[in-house]
């Protein structure tokens, strides 16, 4: 028993370490995407690509861990928060209260999560947890191992309801929590949502000892015409200020220097800087200010612990009331919290993810702030389709968001229809490395690949004609790739890529059943591609996930929808299949 303490103590937490269906299944099978392409939405591809995953988030993210490690700037989650009473599901069963390994199951189904999670981060990249009081503290230790607990940035206070209820035995409580956890604390930038708004700053403090400190001439006053101030002290509210001698000016300047004493928050070198850069002036009834400079103005303000007006449950149920006249969704976060917190992220260039997405608010968030700072930030959302809320609520609310709808009232809300959206589905390919399954599991990862590269419009290459899909070109805005399913194409495609100008190399993956992607047979146009191994990469971001399988023969468990119906079809019929 010791040595299962010592070998699951971390950071002050034990807990019995418990599996799931969605972890067993990926020791078997590998997760792949398929595109439900009736619910595309395309407005263009110069607007940011949305992605909409419908399946277990565990097997989504190790999806994700090959599209994305590395490459995720923001994540918010929410969740569940396992109050006990039937709002987490753990192998297809809720966790009530009366359970008692209720914290060790939700310890042990976050962990997995987190732990891919921070493999998808950037360097500079930050993760927002959304929990409440019931996992809380078990979080932070969680979270403390999983990204290090240097990489602890803050516990936000969330008012969440605008009201206390007035039933509660103790205390009436308001408050929730968003853990902030970066994936590197120094390479953060300052999490702000705004700039320097105040147009002029205080010189004095009056927590701050006497002191006094030099004005040469030319220091501007905000008083009219010419004359003196007397020598002296001037009291402005509770700050004052002293003269050593007569101040003289003229056409808003001193015309002499003074001493002057007060209780300043600068040093003298910084007053000498404020004079120097014509920022400091006497006010008109006597105080001191300074204007803020122009490098202060770009600065970004940082958030604070305590977010009250950031919207609550109230406004997030009339969020979703609107849209759909009824409320389809009953634990929606407010898109004002979510709008806030992925806007203190420095850029507008992010990528964010959500793999508790649930009712589409971090979507939602995402599309209405590129809309007002014309940023073009894309997001990924992933949640199951339990009661069918990944298309009926998940979906259709973004649908309704990038398209207008029409609110319960009759006002019309425009759409945002700068953004295109596509929902894909989790599938899984046998994972035992046969020919065959290595063979269907490199034609099942196109879509993988799309995403990663972010390109999706299909064509030809050259003139290589392609009745039965034996290789896939995809070329847009830019951008290219191309995936061979058969290698006996190789020599016509690079006689069509000898003639084609190529401003940089094209991602270029090969199907092949080892790690080898047949390099010199692109030696003539090795300036023009970018090799990779099809499906040895996969295999290889699969097993930074799992423990690397044993090869073994494998059957297909009940209730499991594999993305192609038979494994004994031969490669022939699958490279025909999609034609």
């Amino acid at each position: 028993m010791l040595a299962l303490l010592n070998e699951n103590k971390t950071y002050g937490l034990v807990w019995e370490k418990s599996t799931e269906d969605a972890w067993e299944m990926m020791k078997d099978y590998v997760p792949v995407l398929k595109e439900d392409e009736s619910k595309r939405i395309d407005h263009g591809s110069e607007n940011p690509n949305h992605i909409l995953i419908e399946g277990d988030n565990l097997n989504a993210l190790t999806a994700l861990s090959y599209t994305h490690e590395g490459k995720v700037d923001v994540i918010y989650i929410d969740p569940p928060y396992n109050t006990g009473n039937k709002d987490f599901v753990y192998n297809d069963s809720f966790v009530d209260a009366e359970d008692s390994y209720r914290h060790s199951k939700w310890l042990s189904f976050m962990e997995k999560r987190l732990k891919i999670a921070r493999q998808l981060l950037t360097e500079k990249g930050v993760i927002f947890i959304s929990i409440d009081n019931n996992e809380v503290a078990a979080l932070k230790l969680l979270c403390d191992s999983v990204f290090g607990e240097g990489n602890f940035v803050e516990m936000l206070k969330w008012k969440r309801k605008k009201q206390p209820s007035f039933l509660a035995r103790h205390t009436a409580p308001v408050m929730e929590y968003v853990l902030i956890y970066a994936h590197n604390y120094y390479l953060l930038e300052k999490l702000s949502i705004e700039g320097a708004t105040d147009s002029t700053k205080k010189v004095l403090n009056i927590s701050n000892l006497e002191s006094s400190r030099s004005f040469k001439k030319g220091v501007r006053v905000k008083l009219e015409g010419n004359g003196i101030i007397k020598a002296g002290r001037y009291v402005n509210k509770t700050l004052s200020i002293s003269f050593d001698r007569d101040v003289v000016y003229e056409n808003g300047r001193t015309c002499n220097d003074v001493i002057v004493s007060g209780r300043f928050s600068d040093s003298q070198e910084r007053i000498d800087s404020f004079i120097n850069n014509d920022l400091l002036f006497i006010t008109s009834n006597i105080g001191l200010r300074r204007d803020v400079s122009e490098e202060e103005k770009g600065r970004r303000k940082s958030i604070t612990d305590l977010l009250l007006d950031w919207g609550d449950n109230q406004d997030s149920e009339n969020e979703i009331k609107n849209i759909f006249g009824e409320v389809k969704f009953g634990y929606a976060k407010p898109v004002k919290l979510i709008y806030n917190l992925i806007k203190s992220f420095y850029s507008n260039e992010t990528q964010v993810l959500d793999f508790f997405a649930g009712s589409g608010t971090t979507l939602h968030a995402t599309m209405q702030l590129n809309a007002e700072d014309g940023g073009h930030r894309q997001c990924i959302l992933v949640t199951n389709n339990e009661n069918n809320i990944c298309e009926e609520v998940t979906y259709e609310r973004n649908k309704r968001v990038i398209e207008g709808y029409t609110t319960p009232k009759g006002e019309k809300v425009e759409g945002l229809k700068g953004n295109n959206l596509r929902y894909f589905k989790v599938g899984f390919t046998p994972r035992e490395k046969t020919d065959e399954n290595m063979f269907r599991l490199a034609k099942n990862s196109v879509n993988l690949l799309r995403i990663k590269h972010d390109v999706y419009k299909e064509t030809q290459l050259g003139e290589l004609e392609n009745p039965y899909k034996r290789y896939r070109y995809f070329e847009e805005d830019g951008k290219q790739l191309l995936v061979i399913l058969d290698t006996e194409l190789i020599g016509d495609i690079v006689e069509q890529l000898e003639e084609m100008e190529v401003s940089k190399p094209i991602p270029t993956y090969v199907f092949a059943t080892g790690a080898y992607p047949f390099t010199e047979d692109f030696e003539s146009v090795a300036d023009k591609v970018e090799l990779y191994p099809l499906p040895y990469c996969l295999y290889q971001a699969c097993e930074r996930v799992m423990p690397k399988m044993i090869d073994r023969e494998i059957e297909n468990p009940e209730g499991i929808s594999l993305s192609n119906e038979e494994l004994e079809t031969s490669m022939e019929d699958l490279t025909k299949e999609e034609a």
